[in-house]
C-alpha cells in the first residue's frame, strides 16, 4: 500500500500550473526552442503553443519570451519563479508523503 499525489494550480475549475506546464516550461528553458521542447516531450508544438499561451492568459504574466535578434525561446523570470515554488510545493508534499508511507501497515 502506498500514498499517491498529483498536484496542480488551478482558477475556476482551468489548469493555471500543474506538472505538465512545469516540465514543459523546464524543457523549453533546456532546448531554447518550443518546437525542439514539444518534440522532445513527443507533442505537437500546437499543444504546446496552446499550453503556454493558456497559462500565460489564466496567470496574467508572459511565461516565455523570444530571444531578442535571435531565433529561440527563454523562460521569463516569472515562470522561473513559478516553476520553482512549484517544485518546492512538490517536494513538502513529497516528503510528507514519505513519511506517512513509512508508517503504513
Amino acid at each position: 500500500m502506498e500514498i499517491k499525489h498529483k498536484i496542480w494550480l488551478e482558477k475556476d475549475g482551468e489548469v493555471l500550473f500543474g506538472p505538465g506546464r512545469d516540465i514543459l516550461l523546464k524543457a523549453i528553458d533546456q532546448c531554447h526552442s518550443l518546437n525542439a521542447a514539444a518534440k522532445k516531450l513527443d507533442m505537437s508544438y500546437r499543444a504546446a503553443w496552446g499550453r503556454v499561451k493558456a497559462s500565460e492568459k489564466r496567470l496574467g504574466m508572459k511565461l516565455v519570451a523570444n530571444e531578442p535578434g535571435r531565433t529561440g525561446m527563454h523562460l521569463t523570470e516569472e515562470a522561473k519563479k513559478m516553476i520553482r515554488r512549484f517544485d518546492q510545493l512538490d517536494e513538502k508534499i513529497s516528503s510528507l508523503l514519505e513519511e506517512a508511507n513509512r508508517d503504513l501497515p
